[in-house]
């Protein structure tokens, strides 16, 4: 496996560091936001789901503004201030009682992840050269599912529903969390590497982006490539392997932590299979193989639950592990290498808005189809969409040129 990873300059590292620091504190608290809304403070589902929802509407205006903020002021100093915001949040819900302060609190943490996602993107951009963009991305993906994963495994250790401290502690570690990766950005210079490039006087406004047409069907393909698959991946999958599919929540477990072993064990490998390659390409393999999945679930989902049931949803959740790996490397390079010099920041707030967009839409599809019993019908479809963006990424590559549609065979 050391002889996979690639080189990367160490201030790139001390980000990639910080980003996995702050991923465990998020692995600790939000898988189990709802439980704790509902179990613990005693907040109805109803209100406790519109808390949760608030996280990803308020990252919308949190991509805007730390796509801005960036490039303003530079993307250390958007993301030491979305890192401040992001531990506010935690620390506002450990003590949140009433739905206001959940609502509140929910707020912040969406808001302050909405200025990082852009900020770090960009931060992490500028400081590697175009050859490593697609491996820093890479690493950066592999890097923050394990520790997503140790969050999530640590704080199952901890909780217990009778006891409101063990959550309130695992908000306040998740903000420090973020609180720890500060520091680390303070050896970093305001603007490194392409950043120090653009003009100070002269600043790319969001609507000069919305003109870049290759652009803007990079951002509908990265819609539609989100909702089809993260978007369904964290409400469609689990709630239809856990009612209609049969399984408990002890194998949907199973199922996530064998998603996330195949991510944190295939990224490298992944990324070394994909050099020289079209990015595109390999963002339009990444939608074939959700393609197969949603397959997989709706074979599963036939089985009657037990065993067999079980282990047909954990091969899926490997399938759709193995996208993310052949994602990662694709489009937020892409968007990075498509940005001017001193124009990451506003390219990659749009970007980063595109997810966001994903991460709303698939959601609020699944959830409408589910709540009809659409469970069957809602993952047929999924696997022609699938095929739909894999079209529309193959089409994205006939009009970007090779400089920024292809992985670098170098970065070891």
């Amino acid at each position: 496996m050391a002889g996979l990873v690639p080189r990367l300059p160490r201030l790139a590292w001390l980000v990639l560091g910080g980003d996995a620091l702050s991923a465990v504190g998020s692995g600790l608290t939000l898988p189990f936001l709802l439980v704790y809304l509902h179990q613990v403070r005693g907040i109805g589902y109803g209100l406790a789901g519109l808390a949760v929802s608030r996280l990803a509407f308020a990252s919308i205006f949190g991509n805007l503004l730390g796509g801005a903020l960036t490039d303003r002021f530079g993307a250390r100093q958007a993301l030491i201030g979305g890192l401040v915001v992001s531990a506010a949040g935690p620390s506002a819900m450990a003590y949140a009682q009433s739905p206001w302060e959940a609502f509140a609190a929910a707020a912040l943490i969406g808001f302050g992840a909405g200025v990082i996602w852009p900020s770090q993107d960009a931060l992490l951009a500028q400081l590697l050269h175009a050859d490593q963009r697609s491996a820093g991305f890479s690493v950066r993906h592999a890097t923050m599912n394990a520790g997503l994963g140790v969050g999530a495994l640590a704080a199952a250790a901890i909780i217990e529903v009778g006891h409101p401290g063990t959550f309130q502690a695992i908000y306040l570690l998740d903000a420090l969390s973020f609180l720890l990766y500060t520091p680390l950005l303070l050896v970093i210079p305001a603007r490194p590497g392409d950043a120090q490039a653009g003009d100070p006087e002269r600043r790319i406004t969001y609507r000069e982006v919305l003109r870049d047409r290759n652009f803007l069907w990079l951002w509908a393909l990265s819609a539609l490539v989100v909702t089809v698959s993260y978007g369904m991946d964290s409400t469609a999958f689990p709630a239809f392997a856990t009612r209609p599919g049969g399984i408990s929540p002890a194998s949907l477990g199973l199922a996530a932590a064998v998603n996330t072993l195949t991510v944190v064990g295939a990224q490298l490998p992944v990324l070394r299979l994909l050099r020289s390659r079209r990015r595109t390409k390999a963002a339009a393999l990444a939608a074939g193989t959700w393609a197969l999945t949603w397959a997989v679930v709706l074979a599963a989902g036939c089985l009657g639950g037990g065993l067999a049931a079980a282990a047909g949803f954990a091969v899926a959740m490997a399938a759709f592990a193995i996208g993310e790996c052949l994602l990662s490397p694709t489009l937020p390079a892409i968007v990075n290498d498509m940005a001017p010099p001193g124009a990451q920041g506003s390219y990659s707030g749009l970007g980063t808005l595109a997810w966001t967009t994903g991460f709303i839409a698939g959601p609020a599809i699944s959830g409408a189809a589910l709540s009809r019993g659409w469970g069957m019908g809602l993952f047929t479809a999924l696997i022609p969409v699938c095929g739909l963006a894999a079209l529309l990424a193959l089409r994205l590559g006939h009009r970007l040129p090779a400089t920024i549609d292809t992985i670098p065979a170098v970065g070891r």
